[in-house]
């Protein structure tokens, strides 16, 4: 195998690889191999037909494809490596020559990662810390344990109140008719939960068990089904059963069950020993944001498309993942959001793009101030993950690849970087309350940026779009070789 590389525009360059036609000739004959067992010939038990006999039925090219996807996943990745580019996005795959006795040349066309010039980094400007913890704060953390802790109990003599759990049939209409994905039934509401378009649940307090009623709502103008956008719709509601939450009573004997102590004094002391430490995290995390944020404001980069685009798929796959865990696929997440994968992407984009730019600031900073990880420092990093995994240390060594290994040590070099910006801020006035209440939020909306816009999900959309939704797509390095091989 041979590689050129052309630098184009933009921090693109393309990648010429070219694979000698032995290769490409063992590649077919392995594509035979895998699909004979599925080829009828006349006069021949299947899977017994030979390899030229089904070239002449089905053409010379019957076996091209298979055998370009296996040569496109063996050697692209060995091009990457000998080219010595930094590649930072997936590739865009075009097949130049495929042809039995000749060699195999196709292109990849890669973002690679763009330089940045560096402002002014040392001595930024960020609000001082504002660690505050209040009796209130405290009060609050122990108000969310006693409901984790909290019984549910069937109620059946009175009507739904805020905060009960209702089991609930509906259905909606929209000038009188009923609409696609706006009917339930038994379905476990939390009122006040805001899982429901707004005005919903609220209607729903004082309804009686098994009496039907009528909720009046207007759907968002920036709902994601375009048919229901801005439209007034009438759900006809039955609550079957109601549940409340009984909270245990605060005392002594509470702290002993939740915690190590057996007075609720000493709980609360500890509770508010665990916010402290939570919040000045949680300040520390602050203030590396904003001081990042002001590096990437005072430098200069350009970053490629398709670095951006490999970034945000990563973001929605990341995300599609953690639906996983939470026992939800990302087809059945889509069905109740009737959001798509694309404008997920287009969601995330800018976020990626933040990503990005302090991935390449830090970097940058690492070099310009010669910050590296020694062999010490890394050796402990990687007891320390053995430990977690109880494995052993040569063990956990062996099984991680040496890929794998770089991109922790230059994980830690980032950090350490980000730790100098920190360490060298100019402390600023103190971020006032309003200003930092602003911050959290602007936080929390990156973090749950692909579930953006899902506070109607159960209600309407569970089938709002049921007319099968792209999936994520993998970044596959066959994408043309498929289509044009």
């Amino acid at each position: 195998m041979s590689v050129t590389v052309e630098k184009l525009e933009k921090s693109m360059a393309k990648l010429k690889i070219t694979v000698p036609a032995e290769q490409l000739e063992k590649a077919i004959q392995n594509a035979y191999n895998k699909n004979k067992g599925k080829i009828q010939i006349p006069g021949f038990r299947k899977g017994k037909a030979p390899r030229k006999m089904i070239e002449q039925m089905y053409g010379k090219e019957v076996f091209y494809e298979d055998a370009a996807n296996e040569l496109i996943e063996e050697e692209y990745p060995k091009a990457v490596t000998e080219c010595g580019e930094d590649v930072v996005s997936s590739p865009k795959i075009d097949v130049e020559q495929l042809e039995a006795g000749k060699d195999f040349i196709f292109t990849a066309e890669v973002a690679l990662k763009p330089p940045v010039k560096l402002g002014k980094y040392k001595g930024v400007e960020v609000p001082k810390m504002d660690v505050d913890v209040t009796d209130e704060d405290v009060d609050a953390e122990i108000e969310k344990e006693r409901n984790k802790n909290a019984r549910s109990i069937e109620v059946t003599d009175r009507a739904v109140a805020m905060n009960d759990t209702v089991t609930l049939d509906f259905e909606g209409f929209v000038d009188g008719k009923a609409f696609q994905g706006g009917k339930g039934t038994d379905y476990p509401l939390t009122i006040g939960s805001g899982a429901f378009i707004p005005g919903f649940e609220e209607q729903l307090v004082g309804f009686e068990i098994g009496k039907e009623g009528d909720v009046n709502v207007t759907f968002p103008e920036d709902y994601q089904a375009d048919d229901l956008a801005g439209k007034a719709a009438t759900f006809k509601c039955t609550v079957k059963a109601i549940k409340a939450k009984e909270l245990p009573e605060l005392n002594d004997e509470f702290a002993s069950d939740v915690s190590e102590f057996d007075t609720l004094k000493e709980y609360k002391e500890d509770v508010k020993k665990n916010l402290v430490e939570r919040k000045t995290n949680e300040e520390k995390a602050k203030r590396e944001d904003a001081v990042v944020k002001a590096v990437i404001e005072d430098s200069e980069m350009e970053l490629p498309e398709a670095m951006v685009d490999t970034q945000a798929r990563q973001i929605v796959n990341d995300f599609a993942q953690r639906l996983q865990m939470q026992g939800m696929n990302m087809d059945q997440y889509l069905q109740y959001t009737g959001n798509t994968v694309d404008k997920m992407l287009e969601q995330v984009r800018p976020q990626a793009v933040e990503r990005i730019q302090a991935r390449l600031v830090l970097e940058a900073v690492a070099k310009e101030e010669n910050i590296t990880v020694s062999d010490e420092d890394f050796e402990a990093e990687l007891k320390k993950m053995a430990e977690q995994y109880k494995m052993d240390l040569d063990k956990l060594k062996e099984l991680m690849p040496e890929s794998e290994l770089k991109t922790m040590r230059d994980d830690m070099a980032v950090q350490k970087a980000a730790d100098f910006l920190v360490e060298n801020v100019k402390e600023g006035k103190k971020a006032t309350k309003k200003a930092a209440k602003k911050a959290d939020d602007e936080a929390a909306e990156a973090e749950e940026k692909p579930a953006k816009k899902t506070a109607a999900k159960k209600t309407t959309k569970k089938a709002a779009d049921e007319e099968g939704e792209e999936k994520p797509k993998r970044a596959t390095r066959k994408k043309k070789t498929e289509e044009e091989a």
